[in-house]
């Protein structure tokens, strides 16, 4: 089990009416599809909540707090330089007790906003001192550099403390025009030593940067150069090879450019060499999100690949699952094991009988994932955006649907069945209404945002009221007392205009 995960109490969680009624298992067969989850999801009692583990907490007050990522942003004048807005969790949730704007026109960060900067495409918050307040890493890919060019890339991290943020500096600058460089960002002990390494996504590359031999030495070495479509790839971490210490897996495809290809990759430490190995590889499939939990229970971490499908013909049979599971999104789920990592897999979508919905093209299920363990059963549970799913008539409002383990995994292997609650704006005491393009699911988070030992889900849907977009609160991931964060409500500037508010997220 990563070190690293949390484990989540909960108490009470409303699902909605779903298209089919199931059981949920054999102690709760009685129970009714508007029955509390909570009192139906297992036949033992469930503990009393207790405070998780705060790794986000920027201010420095003791709660975890979330930082949402608006690129687009207009800062100074300058058109989508970018922001990152942190929000304050507290008592009453997190985005009522206020927050923070960090920009590069911030006094603290290095640079200035200029024009396509993109500052905050991408967004963590990790504890990298080890002093017990996080860190903000921000990615600006669109960063220019003097005497190197245009789109060089930068990933700043910027210190938290008491009620405000502290200096930061750039962590690593791409080398030349067009690296791109803070497409992608990480954090993990990669190398064993008890400290966070980061990890940097920039146009086709991946390249890490750790603090090794008791922290003596910074290296700097490139992960993996290799065409990926002229993007960053997907990042992950957790323990993969079951020997103790943090892996990276990072996904990335292309369609001729220069040529059809997608890999899943999975690498660790060299110590002796100081840089990563290539373990594990899987070819032809293609995601377009990486989440890590333990969604069986075993100690050992697993690999969810959200909308997982074929890209190449590679003769390389089904490296998603069953091929019709691709149809509107399938998430894979590569199952950790002491020798042999992804020798068992499970494959689900809308389809699957437990799982909300029907799987229709462009649903797009599992686009965005997050992972907690709602009802502490010792077993991750997940969270799959949907951001293509349409409601009623309308296309593209989007859904999260919340997915629960079993002993065997997210998938039941006694029924072949799954466990689920979906939550979209027109569920009840959702607020909002449900309308075309809001993109709702577009991205998921989850944290212990009140302190209350229950973890709550943050919405993303970044296509709300018109493309300025707003993230949905769903305190201990239940649609009771939800509410909503949109620019206009939190005071942002240009609130009618395209920020896309709530596309990238930090998650716990």
């Amino acid at each position: 089990m990563n070190p690293h995960h949390r484990r989540y109490p909960a108490t009470h969680l409303e699902p909605l009416v779903h298209r089919r009624t199931y059981a949920l298992a054999a102690a709760a067969a009685a129970c009714s599809a508007t029955t509390a989850l909570a009192l139906c999801a297992a036949p033992h009692a469930l503990a009393a909540p207790q405070p998780s583990p705060v790794t986000s907490d920027f201010n420095a007050d003791g709660y975890a707090d979330l930082a949402v990522g608006v690129p687009d942003a207009t800062v100074n004048g300058k058109a989508r330089a970018g922001y990152v807005h942190v929000l304050w969790g507290g008592a009453k949730g997190v985005g009522r007790h206020g927050g923070i704007r960090i920009s590069q026109a911030t006094a603290e960060v290095p640079g200035t906003p200029e024009t396509g900067d993109r500052f905050g495409t991408a967004v963590a918050l990790e504890d990298l001192s080890g002093d017990g307040t996080a860190e903000l890493i921000v990615g600006a890919p669109g960063e220019d550099v003097n005497g190197l060019g245009t789109d060089v890339g930068v990933v700043v991290v910027v210190g938290g403390g008491k009620g405000s943020s502290r200096p930061g500096s750039n962590a690593m600058v791409g080398p030349a025009a067009n690296a791109a460089y803070g497409w992608s960002v990480a954090a993990a002990d990669v190398t064993g030593d008890g400290g966070r390494d980061l990890v940097v996504g920039g146009r086709d590359k991946v390249v890490l940067r750790a603090v090794v031999d008791d922290g003596e030495d910074l290296v700097t070495t490139t992960v993996l150069a290799t065409p990926m479509g002229g993007r960053a790839p997907l990042l992950a971490t957790g323990d993969f090879n079951a020997d103790g210490t943090d892996d990276l897996a990072l996904a990335f495809h292309t369609i001729n450019a220069p040529y059809t290809q997608s890999h899943v990759r999975l690498w660790t430490w060299d110590p002796a060499e100081r840089r990563m190995d290539n373990f594990w590889n899987a070819s032809n499939g293609a995601a377009s999100a990486l989440a890590t939990g333990d969604f069986d229970g075993d100690g050992l971490d697993d690999l969810a690949l959200g909308e997982c499908r074929e890209i190449a013909d590679e003769n390389i049979d089904d490296p998603c699952g069953p091929e019709s599971y691709a149809k509107g999104g399938g998430i894979h789920i590569l199952y950790g094991h002491p020798s042999s990592f992804g020798f068992r897999t499970q494959t689900l979508n809308q389809d699957t009988v437990g799982v909300y919905g029907a799987a229709e093209d462009g649903d797009r299920f599992g686009a965005s994932l997050a992972v907690l363990d709602w009802n502490r059963d010792g077993r991750d549970d997940l969270i799959a955006g949907a951001p293509g799913e349409a409601i009623g008539s309308r296309a593209r409002a989007g859904a999260a649907t919340l997915l629960l383990s079993h002993s065997g995994g997210i998938v039941d292997p006694s029924s072949g069945e799954a466990t689920s609650v979906a939550y979209h704006q027109d569920s009840p005491r959702v607020p909002g209404a449900a309308e075309t393009g809001d993109a709702f699911g577009a991205a998921v988070a989850t944290g212990d945002y009140d302190k209350d030992g229950v973890p709550d889900t943050a919405v993303g849907a970044p296509g709300e009221n018109g493309g300025s977009g707003g993230v949905w609160l769903l305190p201990r991931t239940s649609a009771r007392d939800s509410y909503a964060l949109t620019p206009s409500n939190l005071g942002l500037p240009s609130p009618t205009t395209a920020l896309r508010y709530g596309r990238y997220m930090s998650s716990h």
